[in-house]
């Protein structure tokens, strides 16, 4: 099976838009990681995130504001021979990004952020109160680095190729 890199924009971008999730790193004083699942917005190679205005993430970003994030469509299980173990793999496309998270604090700029944050779930608008917009964390991470990839396409000597739904 190979691996082959992303590089057209569209097609990084058709990625992140097909995930429900992002995985976000980032890393304590200590160096010790922390990942979090977490509901993300894109626009214009920027993500927004929110959260509540406490918390362990946001005691490690006030630290060191560099983040990791991830994103990987759901994978299939391939095989190229149904008997050789050594060819299975999980078939996906997935991108990685790097930045610095920049906590938002004006008003409309929140609200401009969690309307990005609920196009990527629902066609519908939505109205938002003072206090909700008052009381949620809207990071924003504008994209320093951008790597993705295709992973278990069956080479071209392939025998058997076989794709099968994972649940």
């Amino acid at each position: 099976m190979r691996t082959h890199p992303l590089e057209e924009q569209e097609r990084i971008e058709k990625v992140i838009h097909a995930c429900t999730l992002c995985y976000v790193g980032m890393a304590d004083e200590n160096g010790i990681p922390y990942v979090l699942p977490m509901n993300f917005g894109y626009d214009d190679e920027v993500i927004y995130l929110h959260s509540a205005q406490e918390g362990h993430s946001i005691s490690i970003l006030e630290n060191n504001p560099n983040v990791c994030i991830t994103f990987c469509t759901d994978p299939g299980l391939v095989w190229q021979d149904e008997e050789v173990a050594c060819s299975y793999r999980m078939r996906a496309e997935s991108v990685i990004c790097h930045g610095k998270v920049a906590f938002e604090e004006e008003y409309d700029e929140k609200v401009n952020a969690l309307n990005i944050i609920m196009q990527h779930y629902s066609d519908r608008e939505f109205s938002y109160s003072a206090p909700a917009v008052k009381n949620v964390k809207i990071w924003k991470v504008a994209l320093e680095n951008i790597s993705a990839k295709e992973f278990g396409v069956p080479g071209t000597k392939a025998v058997k190729y076989k794709d099968r739904t994972v649940f």
